[in-house]
């Protein structure tokens, strides 16, 4: 018995052992993989702030009042849209109702692209920033070193990006006759070659004042095809969107894919009609959610996203020939409180066929707001009305 339980034992003994090593190699192996997995992780985001958590009794005592300014002043009835505010990148409330296409009752949810008119001017900046970062233009470059077609000497890329170029509305310059004819959609190109030969003269001299006008980003967005040699929404896409997982974002490049969007409407549930403007982007046609707005938000608080340096030119005033608290840095408004009497409130507003957009950021404590309206009302600007309830910045009272 001795002889035929000894060997067996010992069998036993080795097999356990065998068993115990192969179990220290799969752990080994597999914590190996987790810091291979960590590593991939940071490299694949480098972009991520680390920022204080939000505490229990802030995130509910703050969603109250939300909340409350919401019911009170946003979701009266006809909003249609998202809404959602967010501290430290986390959200504290959102909302979303009504209909992306209202004929087939196709509701918008958090995922649901909207058109956000002139907010997506923050997006085609910001592609713009990023090239000026990775040192592919310069931000006091001159327009017509990157577009040969571009008759005005002066203007340079900050000009187009904080409206003090002097470029006329295209959408002014082409209603008059014998300049475009308006049944025929118009692109970005068409307007450079307008600019280029129909002896468009600017609205002022570059740089001596500040002009809001749709035409500086669609020259923005040429600027951004030119050097890249992509499409805006491809450059776009490999600059911002997929560093920053922004997989709801898009550019409406063409009117082929207009009944695949998100529609916008009239107060009356009627669908807003389509014209011969629609076809330019940069300026506008960028559809994007709210929760993806909120990852570019928290990504511009990254000194590696966009530089320390270049965001201080990002969020300062250049247009200070009126008196006033109004202003508008690269890409962005802001109300500059005087005499120290409260924070920098940055913002941009947007409109376009139905479309009502803002989008707040109160950097200086991390908080941002955001409305989206597709049915051509504009409750979505009494944002505004909620940062003073939030921390130290001026109270805006918007007009019901």
């Amino acid at each position: 018995m001795k002889k035929i339980f000894l060997p067996l034992l010992f069998i036993g003994i080795t097999a356990a052992s065998c068993d115990k090593n192969f179990d220290l190699a799969q752990v080994i192996r597999k914590k190996s993989d987790l810091l291979k997995d960590k590593n991939k992780l940071s490299v694949e985001d480098p972009y991520e702030v680390k920022f204080n958590p939000v505490t229990p009794k802030y995130k509910l005592e703050t969603r109250e009042i939300v909340e409350e300014f919401y019911n009170n002043r946003i979701n009266r009835g006809n909003f249609w849209g998202q809404f959602l505010v967010a501290k430290n990148g986390q959200i504290i409330f959102e909302d979303n109702k009504g209909y992306s296409n209202y004929q087939k009752k196709e509701q918008i949810t958090d995922s649901t692209p909207m058109h956000v008119a002139s907010v997506g001017k923050v997006y085609t900046g910001v592609t713009v920033l990023r090239l000026i970062n990775d040192k592919k233009i310069t931000l006091d470059q001159k327009v017509n070193t990157i577009l040969p077609l571009f008759p005005y000497e002066d203007i340079t890329v900050r000009m187009l990006l904080n409206h003090r170029s002097g470029l006329p509305y295209y959408g002014h310059f082409t209603s008059n006759k014998g300049i475009w004819d308006t049944k025929t959609t118009i692109t970005n190109q068409d307007v450079l070659n307008l600019l280029a030969t129909k002896s468009i003269k600017l609205d002022f001299k570059p740089n001596t004042r500040f002009t809001y006008s749709n035409t500086n980003y669609v020259m923005l967005a040429l600027i951004v095809e030119e050097v890249t040699k992509k499409s805006f929404q491809d450059a776009m896409k490999e600059l911002v969107l997929e560093p920053l997982k922004m997989h709801n974002t898009f550019v409406l490049e063409n009117l082929d894919n207009k009944e695949n969007v998100t529609q916008s409407y009239n107060a009356n549930n009627s669908r807003m009609h389509w014209d011969y403007l629609d076809g330019t982007y940069g300026d506008k046609n960028i559809y994007t959610t709210a929760r993806d707005l909120l990852k570019l938000d928290k990504a511009l608080y990254s000194d590696n996203f966009i530089s320390k340096a270049l965001k201080m030119e990002m969020y300062k005033g250049y247009s200070y020939e009126k008196n006033g608290q109004n202003n508008y840095g690269l890409a962005i408004r802001m109300v500059e409180p005087k005499n120290g009497e409260g924070n920098l409130y940055t913002f941009h507003n947007g409109w376009w066929r139905g479309n009502r957009s803002s989008y707040v950021t109160l950097r200086q404590d991390t908080i941002t707001i955001i409305c989206f309206n597709n049915h051509n009302s504009q409750l979505a600007y009494k944002t505004k009305e909620l940062a003073p309830k939030l921390g130290n910045y001026p109270y805006i009272q918007v007009n019901d």
